[in-house]
């Protein structure tokens, strides 16, 4: 049950980005991390290329995108290979979807506490204590 949030900007928009992008988010999350596509939520949201500052300069005015990837899962679902090949994948089908990306691009993998999070009004760790009773 993944939400996963994606802002990002490129030198020139390109409506069809969204899309593309949600999709690969929640691929890559399902490929990667096992998490399960029908409970993934994404949000993709075009960022203002003014207001876009690495090292004091905007990535746009160098012909670069960039982007800013969170995702929050919940804690003990995954181990270190799996996080760390999500973010790897996450940044190579970014650049293939954006194009050339500043290295400044980052994704964040929140692996949150099962009492701390979770959907329609039941944490994950009521709902794993439900399914497993006893």
């Amino acid at each position: 049950m993944p939400m996963i949030t994606v802002r990002y900007v490129t030198p020139e928009p390109r409506r069809e980005l969204r899309a593309a992008i949600a999709s690969l988010a929640a691929r890559l999350a399902a490929e990667t991390l096992g998490k399960d596509p029908g409970v993934t939520a994404v949000l993709v949201e075009p960022a203002d290329p003014e207001g876009w500052f690495v090292a004091g300069a905007r990535p746009t005015e160098a012909a670069l995108s960039a982007f800013w990837l969170d995702i929050k899962i919940t804690a003990g679902t995954n181990v270190k290979a799996e996080t760390t090949a999500f973010v790897h994948a996450a940044f190579e089908g970014m650049a293939g979807l954006l194009g050339p990306l500043h290295e400044e691009s980052y994704v964040l993998v929140h692996a949150v506490d099962g009492d701390a999070y979770g959907y329609g009004g039941r944490t994950q760790n009521g709902r794993w204590s439900a399914a497993h009773p006893g």
